[in-house]
């Protein structure tokens, strides 16, 4: 059949499924895009063309921001657990690079999103045109090229034969739980509105089925040595236990053999907080429970874990314990020189199960004491009688029962990996890969896309709003509900107290006036965000006692429109693990306090260990 180039695309999305368990899902939900010259004659006519209202198999959703409808989609990807996510299509010049941002986040977290940005002219009859990138080097450049190093594929489609075999290849990465990332096809304007005879087989309804592989034979039997070898196991679950849906395994594993279970923040809710085998956040951001109990483990189990930094506090947390580590990707699987077992987070947990051993029963009712005394600890912070930004956690942490909590950066990241209770693995929605300020009220908007039934709570601070608030009017213009609430500390809360800590004396993180001595520390600057919601379309509620604030939630919640809780909190933190994190410190200075932060960075670094 003879179709545009873009066209084509279009069709061929709207007939792609993936299937894991004998379900099928979408594979492409929509698309979210921004047009310009260079997507709006090729991408945007066959939108059209095709029908886009939000009935038709292949939706179009206006984003405000081509970073933030990324962020969107990898927001739905991940409540959709990896099988289904949407489109973003761009046009060329700025439009292509902001997905830039976005594409790096996406593939760090290992979320599926397709980007399709516009391109120059493959035939270069017009160049150079309006936004292009003139390279001395070669006319083969443009600015996507800046996407290649972050898409796990990335294709130029520079004739229309070329387009079948890029769009299954980018359909085997996107439903790939080991290879999955941002995946890119750069489309040059005249080629998307050039028409080509198409065989109707690529438009045939084709479904990509998610395999769950399971262990090598051998490699299990080096994994039950391991198991069979150690008196104190520790488990570090991952996204990778979310993703594969394995929490009821990784329940039934924890429990058969006494061990307890600490958290990423990707795999934090992966047990209820309250089950016997839980003991909470693990790492520089962990609970004292888990962070105690990984000092002294002999084997640490990962499960779906990339190891981070923030997890293994800059490789001091974990003592002399060896490493089993399950996942699905051998790159992941091989960290931390631990022995690999690379597969599926349920199958894996499903054959360890039948091994017949068990954790000392003194290690496993200690995890258990100090779980207990840290849930005391939590509760003592939500108690508070004053608007800490603990107390408030803790209110959102009531009133959401059921809901979804979405953040991304700042301080809140730490006191909602610690605090927060989550009662199911889909309750806690946190983007620690690229913590990228910005993400949370459009990510927010892709979990509300991808869960409808339940109610979504952003939770972003004034930094990350100032960055990336425009998706708010989106939300409205679609009549999609979002519940914000907006931590108005006038200023980077976090980064200041990073920068007191290593002597950079919170210099640049208060929204200031230049005073008169020339520094950024005159008079508080008349923001005044609550009023900047209201005129994206949102509706708006103050709070700033613990009783407004938990009257303003009841009523957000009852609401059926996007509303903000603006609250300004008062200083105070709430119970800390003190685990460190390695961010180095000036080696000489005139100041006194950065000289002070060198001396404790070079005592810390003493405890770091190689993982050899």
């Amino acid at each position: 059949m003879r179709l545009t180039t873009a066209q084509a695309l279009v069709r061929f999305l709207a007939n792609q499924w993936s299937e894991r368990d004998g379900v099928e899902h979408r594979l492409i939900a929509g698309v979210l895009g921004i047009f310009g010259h260079g997507n709006v004659a090729g991408i945007g006519q066959a939108l059209a063309e095709e029908g886009a209202g939000t009935r038709d198999p292949l939706p179009y959703y206006l984003a405000r921001n081509e970073q933030a409808m990324v962020h969107t989609a990898v927001g739905y990807a991940r409540t959709r657990r990896r099988l289904s996510t949407f489109a973003c299509t761009a046009s060329i010049g700025p439009g292509a690079t902001n997905l830039v941002t976005g594409a790096a986040l996406a593939t760090i977290n290992r979320l599926p999103v397709l980007l399709l940005p516009g391109d120059i002219f493959a035939t270069r009859a017009a160049g150079p045109v309006l936004q292009e990138l003139e390279d001395p080097r070669s006319y083969d450049v443009s600015v996507n090229d800046s996407l290649r190093p972050l898409s796990r594929f990335f294709d130029r489609i520079n004739r229309p034969e070329q387009l079948p075999s890029a769009l299954l290849a980018a359909m085997r990465v996107l439903t790939d739980p080991a290879e999955t990332g941002a995946v890119t096809l750069a489309l040059p304007q005249d080629v998307q509105a050039e028409a080509h005879d198409w065989p109707e087989e690529l438009f045939a309804r084709r479904v990509w089925h998610v395999p769950r592989p399971v262990p090598e034979p051998a490699a299990l039997a080096r994994a039950v040595e391991l198991l069979r070898e150690s008196r104190r196991p520790l488990i570090v679950a991952g996204g990778g236990v979310r993703y594969s849906e394995a929490w009821t395994e990784l329940a039934r594993f924890a429990e058969n053999h006494g061990v307890p279970v600490g958290e990423t923040q990707a795999g934090k809710g992966a047990l209820p907080y309250d089950h016997p085998c839980a003991v909470g956040a693990i790492g520089h951001t962990g609970t004292r429970a888990a962070d105690t109990l990984a000092r002294e483990a002999d084997l640490v189990i990962g499960v779906g874990t990339r190891y981070t930094d923030f997890t293994t506090a800059s490789r001091t947390l974990f003592g002399q314990a060896r490493f089993l580590n399950v996942n699905v990707a051998a790159f992941d699987a091989a960290k931390n020189s631990g022995l690999m077992l690379v597969a599926d987070a349920r199958a894996a947990l499903r054959a360890l199960d039948e091994v017949d051993w068990r954790a000392d029963a003194d290690w496993t009712r200690r995890a258990t004491t100090l779980a207990t005394a840290w849930q005391a600890e939590v509760g003592r912070a939500y108690a508070g009688t004053q608007l800490t930004q603990p107390v408030a956690l803790g209110i959102v942490n009531e009133i959401a029962a059921g809901g979804v909590v979405v953040n991304a950066a700042g301080s809140m990241p730490g006191d909602l990996h610690r605090l927060w209770r989550a009662s199911d693995p889909e309750q806690y929605h946190v983007e620690y890969g690229y913590s990228c300020m910005g993400y949370e009220i459009a990510g927010g908007l892709g979990v509300k896309l991808g869960a409808p039934e339940r109610e979504v709570i952003v939770l972003v601070g004034d930094g990350s709003y100032l960055m990336m608030a425009q998706e708010i009017a989106t939300a409205v213009q679609e009549g999609v509900k979002l519940v914000i609430v907006l931590v108005d500390n006038q200023g980077f809360a976090s980064i200041g107290r990073l920068s007191e800590s290593v002597g950079a004396r919170r210099l640049g993180t208060a929204y200031r006036a230049r005073g008169a001595g020339g520094e950024l520390d005159g008079a508080p600057l008349p923001l005044d965000l609550a009023v900047n919601a209201a005129s994206l379309g949102a509706d708006v509620l103050r709070a700033d006692t613990p009783e407004s604030l938990r009257a303003a939630l009841v009523k957000a919640k009852e609401s059926a429109r996007t509303t903000v809780v603006h609250v300004e909190p008062v200083p105070g933190d709430g119970p800390d693990a003190h685990a460190w994190w390695d961010v180095p410190v000036a080696e000489v200075s005139a100041l006194p306090e950065a000289r002070a932060a060198r001396e404790r960075y070079d005592e810390a670094k003493r405890d770091q260990r190689s993982y050899l």
